[in-house]
Formats: C-alpha cells, sequence, structure tokens
C-alpha cells in the first residue's frame, strides 16, 4: 500500500528540507562523497556515472542549498543515459546515505510531482577517513563516443573547480567572518547575539522556533504561526531562557534541547489566547 503524500512542493517546502546553511559546507560535502566512490565503487563506468550525477545535483540545489527537484526524465537527458539508469544510480547513492529523496506533491491538484532529492551532510565517520591513494595503473576502458563525451564533460568541470579554487584562496578574510544568515529575523538575532558571540549558535536557536512552528494544514502548507508571531514567540522565549541560565538551572540534555522545551510550552499556551492570535496576524 502506498503512502500518502503529504509535503506539497513549495518553496517553503524546499527551504525546510535543506541540509545546509551555506553552499561551501555543500561544496565539502560533495567533495567527500567523490573520494567515497572512488574507493568503494570498482567499476570506473559507474564511478564516473556517479560523481557525474552528483555533481549535477549540486549544481541544481543552489537556491534551496542541497535541495533539487529535477525530474528523472531531465536527469536522464543531461546526462546522456537511460531512465532506468538514472533510477538505479539514484538507488545507489540512497544506499550510500549520500542522498534521500521525499515523495512531493503539486499543489494545485495535489497530485504526485517530482521527488525532492535532498544531499545528505556527510558524517563524522566517512570524513575521517584517509583520501585513496591513486593507482598507478589504468584500467582497461572500452573507448565509446559516449564515453568520449562524459571525459570532455568531467574535464570542463575540473577547470571550473581549479577556477573556483583560486577565488577562494582569495576570500580567506570573508569566509573567518562570523556573520549571522539572512534567514534568521534581526530582532532575534541582535537578542541572542547579546549573549553568545558565534553565528552558528545565533541560527541553531533560531531553527528550533522554525521547527516548532508545526503544519496544521498540509493541504496548503500553512503552519500554526505566521512570521511576526514567530519572532514575537521567539523573543519571549529566549529571555524566559536566559533567565533560566542565570538562575542556574540543570540543562541535561543542552541549551538547545532546554529551549526546544519552553518555545513549545508557549507555543501550546499562545495557540489558545484568541487576543495574541488575531493582534499578531
Amino acid at each position: 500500500m502506498k503512502k500518502r503524500i503529504n509535503v506539497i512542493a513549495n518553496e517553503e517546502s524546499y527551504n525546510n528540507l535543506s541540509s545546509f546553511i551555506y553552499i561551501e559546507e555543500l561544496n565539502k560535502t560533495v567533495r567527500v562523497y567523490r573520494k567515497l566512490i572512488h574507493e568503494g565503487i570498482k567499476r570506473v563506468d559507474v564511478q564516473a556515472r556517479l560523481i557525474a550525477l552528483l555533481d549535477l545535483l549540486k549544481r541544481h540545489s543552489c537556491k534551496q542549498i542541497g535541495v533539487s527537484y529535477m525530474c528523472k526524465n531531465t536527469i536522464a537527458a543531461k546526462l546522456e543515459v537511460s531512465y532506468k539508469t538514472v533510477q538505479r544510480l539514484m538507488k545507489k547513492l540512497e544506499d550510500l546515505d549520500m542522498i534521500r529523496q521525499v515523495h512531493m506533491k503539486r499543489k494545485k491538484d495535489m497530485m504526485q510531482t517530482a521527488n525532492a532529492i535532498i544531499i545528505q551532510p556527510v558524517k563524522e565517520e566517512m570524513s575521517d577517513k584517509a583520501p585513496v591513494k591513486e593507482s598507478k595503473k589504468c584500467p582497461a576502458i572500452k573507448t565509446t563516443t559516449s564515453f568520449l563525451k562524459q571525459n570532455i564533460k568531467n574535464n570542463k568541470r575540473k577547470t571550473v573547480a581549479q577556477f573556483s579554487h583560486v577565488g577562494n584562496s582569495l576570500d580567506n578574510s570573508l569566509k573567518q567572518a562570523n556573520f549571522v544568515a539572512h534567514w534568521v529575523p534581526g530582532v532575534f538575532s541582535n537578542l541572542v547575539g547579546s549573549f553568545y558571540e558565534k553565528a552558528e549558535t545565533i541560527q541553531e536557536f533560531w531553527k528550533v522556533i522554525k521547527q516548532c512552528n508545526r503544519v496544521v494544514d498540509y493541504s496548503i502548507n500553512k503552519r500554526a504561526f505566521t512570521g511576526k508571531q514567530e519572532i514575537e514567540i521567539g523573543t519571549k522565549a529566549f529571555k524566559e531562557f536566559a533567565m533560566k541560565v542565570k538562575s542556574g538551572v540543570n540543562m541535561r540534555k543542552g541549551p538547545f534541547a532546554y529551549f526546544n522545551g519552553v518555545v513549545n510550552k508557549l507555543m501550546n499556551d499562545f495557540y489558545f489566547n484568541a487576543d495574541f492570535m488575531e493582534n499578531l496576524n
């Protein structure tokens, strides 16, 4: 029996599925996965196709970082392979925990549409592996027209990567900057920034608020609270959290888990507060 599809294909859904904050994090993850494919896959032709698919997904997942929503027919056309081959390659990347797919449906007719393909953050045990030594022997590969086309494409990608590496080395000062992401409201960022310096910490607190604001109507992807209400609840929750920290309360599961409890309690209270729901809509 097929599972019911509850996720609507729209920009907010793709943003919520994103596992990365910065494109550089996505690039580093893909570089690790390329090494793992070279190390773990023996067939050279399969290696090339998996890496080509991974690169294609990365290039088409910059708007919502790490999330692509191309249909498999489009992917097959771009890679010049069959639909069945794309299915097999996708399955292999899923088995390697490099991607996952989420079934989506269109808002206008509630019918299934192209899956969201999400590049997964690299696991620590994967990133700790030593890079594979290159073999001096060149494996015998049958030279075909499609194989030559693929090699030309790969060489072009390598050239672009080399230029981007040079550009990155010139921007080291920007990489070290402690900027808070644009999707964190300024009011909340300034409040949390009075207590925590790292941008990652401020962003993590705001993620807790976004996660607690659950969807109440999947047909239109409506959440319990609006953006203004999120900010109001978030600032109240953090002020309460700060008071608890100063009082020396024991946070056994960590600050974010404790903050999650504070936010959930406030949201439960405010959801049934008619004045609050009407005034900030």
